[in-house]
């Protein structure tokens, strides 16, 4: 299958009653293990590089390891840049090959946001990439605090940046490890009713109920959620059951590979509780 843009599975999704994942992926393991589970569910997902990842790894050799593996997946597969912090950095992503980027300008001016956007947005379409931008502040659990989207700059910040999905704050916050947190519906609809046709986005959606996400994909409001700490969770506990069960474990492949079939289950839940009704699960 070919290497997908973000418009090309979040429209389908916005206009058939479905969410998108966007996977947050930390290393080569997680990564092929989301490719897998979207296989295994037939759905479209979005493998997704953090600020943290990119400091971990160059941004060139994740381009490369996800365009590998979205070339070489069964079914559409985004590779996309989270949390781009400038222009310089979403222009490099664009020139590696990502069929994605998001600029991040939410701490910016809202007039700042939208003409860093706007740049991004021409740049990306004419490569023939999508792209993302935040409108409102999604904080951290324990960390920075969240502003709320209004729902009048979301629709200022859709109409004048062009661009194709837009994440919002109502509610959502990063690094939430229990999902217990439910966001704050009455704006959602607001912001959803000021900007009408572009795909609304929630960043920290381990936080959001899955029932409730489930239901706001269901109804069109929100086309993509990312999915970052519920799946490092998930990690973690296979990672620990695996080294308490051998402890004398010391090769690295196959310490790490041993966690594969547990994350690729739980990105399987995730994928096929917001996806299309009719995937085969």
């Amino acid at each position: 299958m070919a290497l997908a843009t973000l418009s090309e599975v979040l429209i389908p999704a916005r206009t058939q009653g479905y969410a998108v994942a966007g996977l947050v992926c930390l290393g080569w393991e997680d990564a092929r293990a989301y490719a897998a589970a979207a296989e295994a569910e037939n759905c479209p997902v979005i493998l997704q590089v953090g600020p943290g990842a990119r400091a971990h790894m160059p941004l060139p050799i994740w381009a490369k390891m996800l365009v590998y593996l979205a070339e070489n997946t069964s079914v559409p597969v985004v590779v996309h840049l989270d949390h781009g912090r400038s222009l310089e950095e979403c222009r490099v992503a664009v020139e590696e090959g990502f069929s994605s980027v998001m600029f991040d300008g939410s701490l910016k001016s809202l007039a700042e946001n939208i003409e860093i956007m706007r740049i991004v947005a021409e740049m990306s379409h004419a490569a023939g990439v999508s792209c993302e931008g935040e409108i409102g502040v999604v904080g951290y659990a324990s960390g920075a605090a969240s502003m709320g989207t209004d729902p009048a700059e979301a629709a200022r910040f859709a109409a004048e940046t062009g661009v194709d999905a837009m994440a919002v704050s109502a509610g959502n916050t990063h690094l939430q490890t229990s999902s217990n947190a439910g966001l704050n519906i009455e704006l959602l609809k607001k912001i959803r009713h000021s900007a009408p046709d572009t795909p609304l986005v929630i960043h920290g959606g381990s936080g959001v109920p899955e029932g409730e996400r489930v239901e706001l994909a269901r109804a069109g409001m929100v086309s993509k959620f990312n999915i970052g700490t519920e799946l490092r969770l998930a990690f973690g506990a296979s990672l620990r059951r695996g080294l308490n069960k051998n402890p004398e474990a010391f090769d690295r492949i196959d310490i790490l590979k041993s966690t594969a079939a547990d994350i690729e289950a739980a990105a399987r839940r995730v994928i096929r509780a917001i996806g299309p009704s009719e995937t085969s699960g």
